[in-house]
């Protein structure tokens, strides 16, 4: 069993052991009527409650399309979680009227399957059910921000290696077939202006409604000059520069001029040097940036 599956499997025998432990407390369903029969029952419910747990995990796998992942954020798990309660408690719901109607209506009357037995099923596992998904969110927060900030610290350090004078070298690279990239390049756009700098003193660029402000070093100064252009044309101009990536939809950023990364409360931000700007990486685009820096050593 792979890391991924036992920790879904231990995550799921957790909230089945907490239901459980609920109804052995408040002992629902006549369930007190059985006296030491109770906790048999018990056991099979709790046996029960994993195999629908793994049951509503296929079926947001291969049916809702919601595969369990930490790569796509906080906010992914967070929903994922919530539509995972959504499709779970009433399946939990309908196997326990199903138990109640065909193993505890013996002993104890009320227990038919009906509309009304369902109801009263659907509201005690909705409140274990809430119990603890607020549980699992806050442990799954605490888990993805520290997973989070470990990979911002070595990504940081990748940086720092790339950026060290020994790997300073030119950000012109050599294509497939070896030719050489210029040092200098002229961005144009859809009319005659034009912007002449060296590809290593490039910023970023960023896109402001249909002109792109195009921010980088001249003379030692930051310099600010507008293009009317689309993101599209820019990336072609500088697809062959792989340490300027698109880190945002509204952003390309050069990760030479990137002075730290920085990650807050589950989004993550670049941080420019010179003008000590903050670019936003969108979780569309921060498998691209990882790629940029670590191919790059």
């Amino acid at each position: 069993m792979n890391k991924g599956r036992k920790e879904t499997l231990t995550t799921r025998i957790i909230s089945t052991t907490f239901m459980v432990v609920a109804l052995a407390v408040f002992k629902p369903f006549g369930l007190d009527a059985w006296q030491w029969q109770a906790y048999v029952h018990l056991m099979v419910l709790g046996v029960m409650g994993i195999l629908i747990c793994m049951l509503t995990d296929a079926i947001l796998k291969y049916v809702i399309k919601k595969p369990r992942s930490y790569d796509k954020g906080v906010s992914y798990i967070i929903r994922r979680n919530l539509w995972f309660q959504f499709v779970n408690t009433p399946l939990v719901s309908l196997g326990i009227c199903l138990y109640r109607h065909f193993v505890l209506s013996d002993r104890v009357g009320g227990n038919q399957l009906s509309i009304v037995n369902f109801l009263e099923t659907l509201i005690i596992i909705a409140f274990c059910s809430f119990a603890i998904g607020l549980y699992w969110r806050f442990k799954f927060r605490n888990k993805y921000l520290a997973m989070e900030l470990e990979e911002t610290r070595l990504l940081n350090e990748e940086l720092r290696k790339i950026q060290e004078p020994e790997h300073s070298l030119p950000i012109e690279v050599k294509t497939p077939n070896e030719k050489h990239r210029p040092q200098e390049l002229t961005l144009t756009g859809t009319t005659n202006e034009s912007v002449t700098l060296q590809v290593s003193h490039l910023l970023y660029i960023e896109a402001v409604g249909n002109y792109m402000k195009v921010n980088y070093l001249h003379n030692e100064q930051v310099r600010t000059d507008m293009l009317r252009a689309t993101m599209k044309l820019m990336e072609e101009m500088l697809q062959d520069y792989p340490m300027i990536v698109r880190c945002h939809r509204a952003f390309l950023v050069n990760l030479s001029q990137v002075e730290q990364i920085v990650s807050r409360s589950g989004s993550t931000q670049l941080l420019i040097k010179h003008c000590h700007e903050s670019i936003p990486v969108s979780r569309s685009n921060m498998a691209q940036v990882k790629a940029a820096i670590t191919s790059s050593r």
